[in-house]
């Protein structure tokens, strides 16, 4: 321990300091850095919760990639049908990055109720469906059986359940049209799912793939598209590009971002709002700690002429208000630290913030707690406040011993 740590020590120890002019002011820097710090740890882990949220529920309802026909529009209503004899399934092993791969096949068709009717899609799914992604949002009941033999079992969400006064346990009628008609198909729910997120909540049921193909009189061997997940979503317009170069060119393949690229560019908004937050609240912690550090030097400069008499240096001098500066740093980080994580950990274990789904996707306010995230924002702080210090701490070496004793 040197000499100057002991002083600065000594110096945040002792009673004057604490009963001294300056001491509100060491309250108010201490309150920024923590309240700075508490912001920032809920922006980052708010922000980048939201982005990792709805990329999962985009993701669950259409893979990360999608392989289709051209002549396929935007609801993947395909015309005509892709036989699924195709080099890269079932097992996409050309592209070490996709972890999996399903066929489905999309299809527009009307609920009728004896009260109501809805417009949905029916997505047909086969044994091969990744159901994990769909029972995250099952609030009631249980995932249809597309192994066995065909069946009636469909999951609709919550939001469609409401609108049509259905519950599990009970069967609708579902028209599907074609070109001289109708087809008339009755579907038993056997599960309830609610995603929040209501473009696909306000769209989607879930079914047997082999309705679909019997109503497009398809083959079994026939599809409407592949829906293809990848390990690493931060890479996936490279990955994409690769499943592209795979799939022939007879076939189209688009990433989530292009087809759903208005959600995803909104995303990266919160990207610059995350910025601004980081940027603001440092700035107002370092003004804060400068104006306090001041205030502390101003009013210690009869101990500064004392120090300055005995031999010490400028920068002996500095570095005992550099430690003093450093301690109430520290002070301000532990206390935003603990209060920013203590609502971090409520919000994602009770959700007591919720948020509208139709703006936002998501039902509360989603939260991702990352230990190297946190280390860095405090590093960063402190870095930047000590940096930023240095400056006004050079006027210790305009203070003359002679007049500092005198000082009164």
């Amino acid at each position: 321990m040197n000499l100057e740590y002991f002083i600065a020590k000594r110096l945040v120890l002792s009673k004057d300091y604490k009963s001294s002019i300056s001491s509100p002011i060491i309250k108010i820097a201490i309150s920024a850095i923590a309240i700075g710090m508490i912001m920032m740890i809920v922006s980052v882990a708010t922000g980048i919760g939201l982005q990792q949220k709805i990329r999962e529920k985009v993701a669950a309802f259409n893979g990360h990639i999608v392989i289709s026909n051209y002549d396929s529009n935007q609801s993947d209503m395909t015309l005509v049908p892709i036989t699924n004899k195709q080099d890269f399934y079932p097992n996409f092993s050309a592209v070490p990055a996709v972890t999996h791969i399903q066929a489905v096949v999309n299809k527009a068709g009307i609920i009728r109720t004896e009260s109501a009717f809805e417009g949905v899609i029916f997505k047909g799914v086969g044994k091969d469906y990744k159901w994990d992604n769909i029972k995250e949002y099952l609030v009631q009941g249980r995932i249809p059986n597309t192994i066995a033999s065909l069946n009636e079992e469909v999951v609709i969400s919550q939001f469609i359940a409401n609108r049509l006064n259905l519950k599990v346990g009970d069967s609708f009628n579902t028209f599907f049209m074609k070109d001289n008609g109708y087809n008339l198909r009755n579907f038993n729910i056997v599960g309830i799912f609610n995603s929040g997120f209501q473009e696909f909540d306000a769209t989607y049921i879930l079914g047997d793939i082999r309705h679909m193909q019997k109503i497009n009189k398809w083959k079994s061997s026939q599809v409407g598209s592949f829906e293809v997940f990848v390990d690493d979503f931060d890479a996936i317009e490279a990955i994409g590009e690769q499943v592209y170069e795979q799939t022939g060119s007879t076939l189209d393949s688009k990433t989530i971002t292009e087809k759903y690229s208005y959600i995803f560019e909104w995303l990266k908004l919160f990207d610059f709002n995350i910025i601004v937050i980081l940027i603001v609240m440092i700035l107002v912690a370092t003004i804060n700690m400068v104006v306090a550090l001041l205030v502390l030097i101003l009013e210690r400069t009869q101990m500064i002429g004392i120090l300055k008499a005995l031999g010490a240096s400028n920068w002996s001098v500095r570095k005992i208000f550099l430690y003093n500066a450093s301690y109430l740093i520290v002070k301000g980080l532990f206390w935003g630290n603990f209060i920013g994580i203590t609502l971090l950990l409520i919000q994602q274990h009770f959700g007591v913030i919720q948020l509208p789904p139709e703006n936002y996707y998501v039902n509360q306010a989603p939260v991702y707690i990352n230990w190297t995230y946190i280390m860095a924002l405090n590093v960063l702080t402190v870095i930047v406040c000590l940096i930023v210090l240095v400056i006004p701490s050079y006027i210790i070496t305009k203070i003359s011993p002679v007049r500092a004793i005198r000082y009164n």
